[in-house]
């Protein structure tokens, strides 16, 4: 049996990969997928990436695109969630700070350099007009329990996570939330270390096959919303507005969109120079 690696946020775009898992449905075609929770996010995938601790990546859009460029050997596959993530900005529930201006030049706790978190701080004082080099700070604060910390301490003033994630920090009183950010692309890609796709092309496509078939009908599956609610410990209206906004995809994602999140990247300083299309997408 093929032993392949795989990770990811553990959270609620991801229970597809957990209803196949349970299923057995990787299993069935001679394949031992191990799924790894990333509460780290997006940095902490892209290093295991680079130190082949794991094969694939289920990744934010914009980092996995800077470290590729950064010199990750990986490519991008496809597309996983088509619509764009919403990050809401939390403060501590005591802080005095009410609105998103009230934010600018205070500190950002990020879960690391290169991470969601610190790239979308970039994209929320440019959508402000804020002075990138005067207005942003930053404290590492590794993952949302580091976050919960840092706001409270007061070692951070603000944080910017997956909205429906925080909510229930936001219900529970630990945060208070001023805003959102949309990113401005696709959130959720699929990435893969090339030395895979090169050895082990045809139980990749396999691996897709089954993830695709499971996404295709997602929201058709019965009771998905309550499945959601109770795992990921959310209200039932929260996951059910979730799934009203969010659409997976099937497709490798195009040129144009690339073209678009580099655009952004190089403009907020984040990336050095863009690269072609080919360098970052791989065609199965």
């Amino acid at each position: 049996m093929k032993k392949v690696n795989i990770g990811g946020v553990p959270e609620h775009f991801n229970l597809a990969w957990y209803l196949t898992l349970k299923n057995g449905e990787y299993k069935e075609e001679n394949i031992n997928l191990r799924w790894h929770d990333y509460h780290g996010g997006t940095g902490a995938m892209c290093k295991a990436l680079r130190e082949k601790e794991i094969d694939i990546a289920v990744i934010l859009t914009e980092g996995i695109i800077k470290d590729i460029i950064a010199g990750n050997p990986s490519k991008i596959v496809q597309t996983f969630v088509e619509s764009p993530l919403i990050w809401g900005i939390h403060v501590a529930a005591k802080s005095n700070y009410t609105k998103i201006a009230d934010l600018k030049g205070t500190k950002a706790a990020i879960s690391r350099y290169g991470s969601g978190s610190h790239l979308m701080a970039y994209i929320n004082a440019e959508n402000n007009d804020w002075n990138q080099e005067k207005d942003l700070d930053f404290e590492v604060i590794k993952n949302l329990d580091g976050a919960v910390e840092g706001l409270t301490n007061g070692d951070a003033d603000y944080f910017l996570w997956e909205k429906f994630t925080t909510k229930p920090l936001v219900d529970d009183g630990t945060f208070r939330s001023v805003g959102n950010c949309p990113s401005p692309w696709p959130c959720f890609v699929i990435a893969v270390r090339e030395d895979f796709i090169a050895s082990d092309e045809a139980t990749l496509k396999t691996i897709l096959e089954i993830i695709n078939n499971t996404t295709a009908d997602f929201k058709h599956i019965p009771s998905i919303d309550k499945t959601i609610a109770n795992r990921y410990e959310q209200q039932l209206e929260d996951v059910q507005e979730w799934l009203s906004l969010t659409e997976w995809s099937q497709e490798l994602i195009d040129k144009e969109t690339i073209n678009e999140v580099q655009n952004k990247l190089l403009k907020l300083d984040i990336i050095p120079h863009k690269v072609d299309y080919n360098q970052l997408i791989y065609t199965l």
